[in-house]
């Protein structure tokens, strides 16, 4: 492997930016040229059609045949006079990435003709395999059937791929049962019922409000790393991230490459990527260095939460493609480096009203900064209500690893709304049982229009919060760079709806009791803030002293998968999501089950992947070397020079050994760990078990494998190195 190593740095040398070839049109005129967009149904299809459908998305209703049948043609026909031969429903299963099965616009019509057809029952629902796909005991194995059903508020669009064009339409995809074994469905229920439950709300500030949108714009954060280096690399190949690996002399600690300038060949990628990804309607505005050497980040403006979860998904597969043209490979795992920066996907979630109003930002007036407020505390008292459940909605095994270190939140969930709001939340605690007489201005006798329009992003932020506001939204920093968003934003979308529908229950019923409905409202939100207290941090979240504090505030500190995935199945949960009806029982359980096998498939991978290098490379590698030292100590002895150095070389030769003995007995013991662990028949029993018996032996394997990589020389080590991985370009 030490060949392999060295003529992969050879090709690295070699390598030169490609060269993108200019398209000589601006971004705005590009934008969406692939997309199925507003302009391009108004182009192809009947006015009277183009209404009906539009209606339909506005309001929820479902697609009529007829109209159907006119998107359809009206798809095909914008489809092929761009090239387009294939169509596939284009879906989100429980993988974690996106799913496709392409069929031709060509048929045989009942004269056995040739002829390119494409009807709207194909549009609004295929029949892929669904057996293969995660169920979490939903389908038994020999029960293919599931269902892809189109979801006309996200537009379809074109993939060009090795010369050729592919229609993707976005779909949602269920069991043949009814179940969902998707992503998109739950945040589709989940979006709608924070939109009715703020929407609501909102009737009692502003009665020409009639949609209320969840808007997100999703940051990415990830590596890139040569091909030929990370091929050279089984470990990343296999798992995604280096099992081992020395820190190098530099890392990241002259903070140099953040923001930096950004490196030749990495820019060529970037330009490449990000014209793909604006043809595609994807809005990215941000590119820039990341704080990791050979990390970066690109992020988009915001826009519709499900559209924004559609980008993100396509994007990581633009990324990868788009990779491979540039001779690199994109690392979206959350830690593919130990040591420094892992890898985020900073979720930036608001609320929008069709009057043009960001519930989240606050007012020039006080009755706008009331209507902030509601939303502003309902928000903050849902995290403090659900902080678990937010905890589980971004577990998983690659993101353990990330949480709680370097610029990486904690697991512990807690809420930062900086200085001045939090004083602010503070004094309305503080006044809002004033006695107020007629007359009196309540708005600033309850510090209410002390809010000033320039509170809009002017508090500082904090790095360490893993639930921030950051000015007119919230950003939900611990989700990790591989996830799909929707996970997460599924569970914020029902808790949030869940606290606003208690919210208007109980103003309601202080204005039955005869209050003024602003008292009420004032009434009911100082009671939040004193409930949710403890879940507002403005300190460090590294901190030892948060972990104590945060325990004495009765706040959660998961740092495993696992146990937090427990939250999922907790009474409280199913009723929170049924009430909603975003999961039924069996969907629930059957998610759990689904990412406890998740986690126990990466570690087993790992575990393997890892066993197979330290056996079968690192420890012929050092015993060879530790060889030729013998040979040369032997040497020394016989012309009879057995001095000093020859001592040095014999307690290196038997640090050798220590070190191969300690990587063969914790690899021993980490296959007999994994066999007891593979005869637990309950997942979760055997996730933990694989989490405290299997993964216990890994740090140690690293570490002596990590003495190893600078004991051996250079020239024999067979792994491609931190310096080189991170350094070279």
């Amino acid at each position: 492997m030490a060949i392999l190593r060295f003529k992969a740095l050879e090709l690295v040398d070699q390598r030169k930016p490609v060269t993108v070839a200019s398209t000589g049109v601006r971004r705005s005129d590009s934008f969406g040229k692939n997309v199925f967009n507003l302009e391009a149904m108004r182009a192809n299809m009947p006015g009277e059609y183009f209404k009906k459908l539009q209606s339909a998305i506005k309001q929820g209703t479902p697609v009529e045949r007829s109209v159907a049948d006119a998107v359809a043609s009206a798809m095909k026909t914008w489809a092929m006079a761009k090239g387009a031969t294939h169509y596939t429903h284009w879906f989100q299963p429980l993988t974690g990435s996106t799913a496709e099965k392409h069929d031709s616009f060509f048929d045989l019509n009942s004269d056995g003709r040739p002829i390119e057809n494409f009807k709207g029952s194909a549009l609004v629902q295929q029949e892929p395999d669904a057996s293969s796909f995660p169920n979490g005991g939903i389908r038994n194995t020999f029960e293919a059937r599931g269902y892809t059903a189109w979801d006309p508020t996200s537009p379809a669009f074109i993939i060009e791929t090795a010369g050729a064009s592919t229609l993707c339409i976005p779909t949602i995809f269920v069991a043949y049962t009814g179940e969902a074994l998707d992503y998109k469905a739950p945040l589709l229920k989940s979006l709608a019922a924070l939109e009715q439950a703020a929407l609501d709300v909102c009737q009692y500030f502003d009665k020409d409000v009639n949609r209320v949108s969840t808007t997100l714009g999703i940051e990415q954060e990830y590596f890139v790393v040569d091909k030929a280096l990370y091929d050279a690399r089984p470990d990343l190949v296999m798992t995604g991230r280096t099992l081992f690996g020395h820190a190098p002399a530099k890392g990241q600690q002259l903070e140099d490459h953040y923001f930096g300038s950004i490196p030749s060949r990495v820019h060529a990628f970037m330009l490449d990527f990000e014209e793909e990804s604006n043809r595609l309607g994807i809005p990215l505005r941000t590119r820039h260095n990341e704080v990791a050497p050979n990390q970066y980040e690109c992020a988009p403006t915001f826009e519709d939460a499900n559209l924004a979860v559609d980008h993100n998904q396509l994007l990581m597969d633009i990324m990868d493609r788009v990779a491979e043209k540039h001779n690199f490979k994109v690392l979206l795992h959350e830690k593919p480096y130990a040591g420094v920066n892992g890898s985020g996907k900073h979720n930036n979630w608001a609320l929008s009203t069709d009057t043009g109003v960001n519930l989240l930002a606050p007012g020039r007036r006080p009755k706008e900064n009331l209507q902030f407020l509601a939303f502003f505390i309902s928000t903050i008292t849902a995290v403090h209500r659900y902080g678990d459940l937010l905890r589980a909605s971004i577990a998983s095994a690659s993101n353990d690893h990330r949480l709680g270190a370097n610029e990486a939140p904690p697991a512990i969930m807690s809420v930062f709304v900086g200085s001045q709001l939090d004083s602010v939340l503070n004094e309305l605690e503080r006044t809002a049982k004033l006695p107020l007489d007629k007359g009196d201005n309540i708005y600033l006798k309850l510090g209410i229009d002390k809010i000033p329009a320039i509170l809009l992003d002017n508090t500082d932020r904090n790095r360490t919060s893993p639930f921030a506001f950051t000015g007119n939204k919230f950003e939900f920093r611990a989700v990790g760079s591989s996830a799909n968003c929707s996970s997460s934003m599924t569970v914020l979308n029902t808790i949030v709806a869940e606290q606003l529908i208690e919210f208007k229950a109980s103003v309601d019923a202080l204005i039955e009791q005869g209050k003024k409905k602003e008292v009420a409202i004032v009434e009911v939100l100082r009671e939040y803030v004193i409930a949710s207290k403890g879940i507002r941090f403005e300190g460090n979240g590294y901190s030892d002293e948060w972990k104590d504090e945060a325990a004495s505030r009765g706040l959660s500190n998961i740092p495993t998968t696992p146990q937090a995935l427990d939250a999922f199945i907790r009474e409280d949960a199913a009723a929170l999501f049924d009430r909603h009806n975003i999961f039924s029982h069996v969907e629930l359980h059957a998610r759990h089950e689904i990412l406890l096998e998740d986690y126990i498939k990466k570690i087993q991978i790992e575990s393997r992947t890892m066993g197979d290098l330290a056996v079968n490379h690192i420890i012929p590698t050092a015993v060879a070397y530790q060889t030729k030292l013998i040979t040369n100590v032997r040497g020394l002895r016989e012309l009879g020079l057995d001095d000093e150095y020859s001592q040095v070389t014999v307690d290196t030769i038997k640090a050798i050994s220590r070190h191969v003995s300690t990587i063969k007995t914790q690899v021993d013991e980490m296959v007999k760990a994994r066999k007891v662990a593979n005869k637990i028949e309950d997942t979760r029993d055997r996730a933990i078990a694989y989490c405290d018996t299997v993964k216990l032996h890994f740090d140690t394997i690293r570490r002596s494998v990590d003495k190893l990589e600078l004991m051996v020389s250079d020239e024999d080590w067979p792994l491609v190195k931190y310096r080189e991985l991170m350094f070279r370009h």
